[in-house]
């Protein structure tokens, strides 16, 4: 078995130096690079995981917040890293498949630039209006935008942001028009919207769920193709009507371009194992309302080409533009 991976991997242009590395990685602390800040949920995702790597390798994960331009900094960090196994990336949709489309030019590729390993979590979007609003559901909420062309308002995190990008495909989807108005995170989003400021918003659920508990909030559809495991009462934007309508966005894991296949394998069979943790299942699922996922590398690769061709429609046919 050992020769015909090192004759596999000769053939690549490895040496037979870099097939034992492979085969005995790690040997010293892994960074993690994670391009957004400390406490956040990215930040919350990989040190969660890992907490989880460090223990199965018996080496330390240093997990190393790089956080700036959409989670390009960091990202671009991870391209440029020597594809040995020592520097994994905390992958996001943002950085990968928005940025890409939003921005003329970017110093890394999304997809030729990094080997996907797994696809950690997705997490989605629930429209939701102000409990005194009377609109109770879909076909209320279409009439009652189409009622207001040009004057209401829809909140987000930001220009490309996953819940700016619900907002648009939605005014698409019901030939409607609403202001979008971005926000420097989703608290400052909700908070307008809970005081009157906002009509609307594509919020995730985690922030929205305990609203809705407390009757603050009324929820309409979520932005998955599937029901969100902590709002399962709540039906899809699909489920309503709008069919096709999907605006999901995800963290995982991924490392450089031309890391060793064994270290790839390694290194998914690890945090997949570490995704069916009951306490990482109650970190990252109960408490910070994601669906855990897991899927291969072939599976991820597919979903990296197919949001980065949607969202490259969806930005063309919005007009969205970064100022």
């Amino acid at each position: 078995m050992k020769m015909r991976l090192a004759l596999s991997m000769l053939a690549m242009g490895f040496t037979a130096g870099s097939v034992a590395a492979a085969e005995n990685w790690p040997t010293k602390p892994v960074r993690f690079i994670c391009p957004y800040v400390a406490g956040g949920a990215a930040d919350i995702f990989s040190r969660t995981i890992g907490q989880k790597l460090g223990e199965a390798f018996g080496q330390t994960v240093i997990v190393d917040n790089r956080a700036g331009a959409n989670g390009g900094i960091g990202t671009e960090l991870a391209a440029r890293a020597q594809p040995d196994g020592y520097t994994i990336l905390l992958g996001q949709s943002g950085p990968l498949t928005t940025n890409p489309v939003l921005y003329k030019k970017i110093a890394y590729d999304p997809v030729k630039d990094f080997i996907p390993v797994t696809q950690g979590t997705l997490y989605m979007y629930v429209l939701v209006v102000p409990a005194a609003n009377p609109v109770a559901n879909i076909k209320d909420m279409i009439a009652w935008v189409k009622s207001k062309p040009g004057v209401l308002t829809y909140g987000s995190t930001g220009i490309g942001g996953g819940n700016h990008l619900a907002g648009e495909l939605f005014n698409l989807m019901t030939q409607t028009k609403s202001i979008h108005v971005p926000y420097k995170g989703s608290a400052l989003a909700l908070a307008d919207l809970l005081g009157g400021q906002l009509s609307y918003m594509f919020d995730t659920t985690i922030t929205s769920v305990p609203q809705l508990k407390a009757g603050k909030l009324r929820a309409i559809g979520v932005t998955a193709l599937k029901r969100s495991s902590s709002l399962p009462e709540v039906p899809t934007m699909d489920e309503l009507g709008l069919k096709g309508f999907e605006i999901t966005q995800w963290q995982a894991v991924m490392l450089p371009a031309g890391t060793p296949q064994p270290i790839v394998d390694r290194l998914h069979r690890e945090v997949t194992k570490a995704l069916k943790m009951p306490d990482v299942i109650e970190r990252l699922a109960t408490q910070g309302g994601n669906e855990l996922v897991g899927n291969t590398p072939e599976e991820f690769a597919r979903v990296i080409k197919s949001d980065l061709a949607k969202y490259a429609k969806l930005v063309k046919e919005a007009a969205i533009k970064i100022e």
